[in-house]
């Protein structure tokens, strides 16, 4: 061979020139889509709030929120509780959000005149209140969106307690502030709400969660994080013990469903209960599960059934059917909070048949309004009543305030608040109301009795039974079983 066979021929000239024009075209399609992801990848995991602010559309854990973070949280700035507004109160925000505290709080107590049974407005009114001087600032974490009903029985608790202790010289004379946040018992916006508190340096510590799903959710953040969580209303056992900055104000849920089983049994002499739960509301798995040990405790059996409120398909008529069929005597529902509607259409189709018995989940104004007779009879434990207590005045107190009968929720909620307004004179940081409130002497004065926590946080408590009657605003109401 000669050496021009042997020898590679270079390609020719416009080769090279479509190769160019190949690289600059994909250069020009594709590098900026690619640094734009690269910059969205940034600006959204770093996530740094100050004073509860948060960016427009961001959420510390890198996706987007629903209704974005900044819209779910208010010190004073914008009506979360929409049902309650008036053009008194939306003035007062506005007002607020502008730095105008005097003409905020005219504006605010106007609102209150024409609806006094506002907690959000009178969260707003301390708030203004307080924004020229000193202060400490707490939050309060509720279902707003998802059950506005029950967000509210909390925030009336919160309010209460903050007004009463603004207006009688603050703490170690700092007046408290409360940021109300709407979670709408979502897990996934808990955990943003979350992270956004505790990386807020200003928040001494949560008011809250309401359901326990949702409790559960934030838990190991504020722990992690060292921020006091003291919820009102959570009563799942995976919440015992769970850590040292984490409390309840009601007791444990072993506590709660023992008397309920052994009054099935003993009292009334049904033995043989069937269960309708949610399976996707811990709370009341835990509440099924020890209602079940106390049941068979005192020589009642379960009723083997499939009955859960928490499946699209849940069908009341088959549910009852395939109750009576298998023998039951009773039937004890224990719903999610935000699904009490299948509870009270189970009843409904129940028709009295079989005796009633209910998580303390049950005890809403919806049970009483939407139930009516088809609830009458039910029984169920709770741990506060307005009879409790008859030298108490947080009910009358309450009454006046909000012109009505308040529940536990509220209650607790009151108790909560107090609970850290009492840690936090001892000491305005995280690390010491945590210390406070975990000092074995710790105790406070409550709606009807003492704060006191046990080691794993619960509450020491007892709880009452209670039963719909007829009576009250709805025509019937919840009574003490004597």
């Amino acid at each position: 061979m000669s050496q021009e066979t042997n020898q590679r021929k270079s390609p020719p000239p416009i080769f090279f020139i479509v190769a160019l024009g190949l690289i600059a075209f994909g250069g020009y399609k594709f590098l900026p889509g690619l640094l734009a992801s690269k910059s969205s990848d940034i600006s959204t995991s770093t996530f740094t709030p100050t004073s509860g602010a948060s960016p427009s559309g961001a959420s510390p854990s890198g996706t987007i929120a629903p209704g974005t973070i900044a819209n779910r949280i208010s010190l004073g700035n914008q009506i979360l509780v929409t049902s309650q507004t008036t053009p008194d109160k939306q003035a007062g925000v506005e007002a607020f959000k502008n730095g105008d505290y005097s003409i905020a709080i005219q504006n605010f107590q106007a609102s209150l005149k024409q609806n006094r049974n506002d907690p959000e407005t009178l969260i707003y009114l301390n708030n203004a209140t307080a924004s020229n001087s000193s202060a400490v600032k707490i939050a309060v974490s509720v279902p707003i969106g998802s059950n506005p009903n029950v967000a509210q029985e909390i925030l009336r608790g919160v309010a209460q307690a903050q007004d009463e202790v603004n207006n009688s010289g603050g703490i170690n004379g700092a007046k408290l502030q409360v940021e109300i946040v709407n979670d709408d018992n979502s897990p996934e916006v808990v955990r943003d709400v979350a992270k956004a508190l505790t990386n807020d340096a200003s928040i001494l510590a949560v008011i809250g969660h309401n359901a326990s799903n949702a409790s559960l959710e934030a838990a190991p953040i504020y722990q992690q994080e060292k921020l006091v969580m003291v919820t009102p209303t959570s009563f799942a056992n995976n919440l015992s013990g769970f850590g040292s900055y984490i409390f309840r104000t009601v007791p444990n849920i072993s506590v709660m469903a023992a008397p309920l089983a052994e009054y099935a049994v003993k009292t009334a002499g049904k033995t043989n209960i069937a269960i309708c739960y949610d399976s996707q509301a811990p709370d009341n798995i835990s509440f099924k599960d020890e209602f079940v040990a106390a049941l068979t405790a005192a020589g009642g059996k379960l009723v083997p059934t499939v009955c859960d409120f928490s499946i699209p398909s849940f069908n009341p008529n088959i549910a009852i059917a395939d109750a009576v069929s298998k023998g039951a005597q009773g039937l004890m529902v224990a719903p999610h909070v935000d699904r009490i509607d299948r509870a009270i259409s189970l009843a409904r189709i129940n028709q009295g048949k079989l005796p009633l018995y209910g998580s303390t989940t049950m005890y809403t104004f919806q049970s009483l309004k939407d139930g009516q007779k088809d609830v009458d009879g039910l029984v169920l434990p709770v741990p506060w009543h307005p009879e409790t207590n008859p030298g108490s005045t947080f009910p009358q107190n309450a009454s006046r305030r909000w012109g009505g009968v308040v529940n536990w929720r509220t209650a607790m909620s009151f108790d909560a608040t107090q609970t850290v307004i009492a840690g936090l004179r001892q000491s305005n940081t995280r690390e010491g109301l945590q210390q406070a409130l975990r000092n074995p002497s710790f105790s406070t004065p409550g709606a009807s009795e003492e704060v006191m926590f046990l080691p794993t946080g619960d509450r020491a408590g007892k709880p009452i039974l209670v039963q719909v009657k007829q009576g009250g605003s709805t025509g019937y109401n919840f009574v003490p079983l004597r």
